[in-house]
């Protein structure tokens, strides 16, 4: 059984998740990891806010829409930027990630360590072979956030956000 993985890498510049999907992709077209989608987060020095970005070549089957990106950027990024009844109706959807493998330690996680002057790359992925994947990456500075899906949560997050 694949077990599909949202991982979340950290980079202590803001160009570095760019970067790191650059060799993400490699490996995905030499067959050493399946990528189901992307998206970056980049966070400039001197912004009050981050930039997210989904990866546009992702379609077809696997590939989450924009709608998914969007809920989990707001609920990382803005809940704690924006009033009280957005606050509720994030809330809720916090409630509905949770669902899907996305707890709210993650979110927290990913929201204290994702700041001014760095970048995430956000993958869901499955199939890696670590070992080529290590390799490939090692000269990357990052730091590794992951939230394994079960196949229950992998079925109810496509089924949430595709754009059928």
């Amino acid at each position: 059984m694949t077990m599909t993985s949202l991982t979340v890498l950290k980079f202590e510049s803001a160009d570095g998740a760019e970067k790191a999907l650059g060799v993400i992709e490699d490996l995905n077209k030499r067959q050493l990891i399946t990528l189901h989608d992307a998206a970056i987060v980049t966070w400039p020095e001197g912004k009050k806010k981050p930039k997210t970005k989904q990866l546009a070549n992702m379609t077809g089957t696997g590939a989450l829409s924009g709608a998914f990106w969007g809920m989990l950027f707001g609920l990382i990024f803005l809940v704690p930027f924006l009033g009280m009844a957005f606050g509720a109706a994030m809330g809720a959807m916090a409630g509905s990630m949770a669902e899907v493998g996305i707890s709210k330690d993650f979110v927290k996680s990913v929201r204290s360590k994702v700041t001014e002057g760095t970048s995430a790359l956000f993958l869901m992925s499955s199939n890696a072979v670590m070992d080529k994947v290590v390799e490939a990456m090692k000269d990357l500075k990052f730091e590794l956030i992951a939230s394994n899906l079960s196949k229950e949560q992998e079925e109810k997050l496509r089924e949430a956000f595709s754009e059928d």
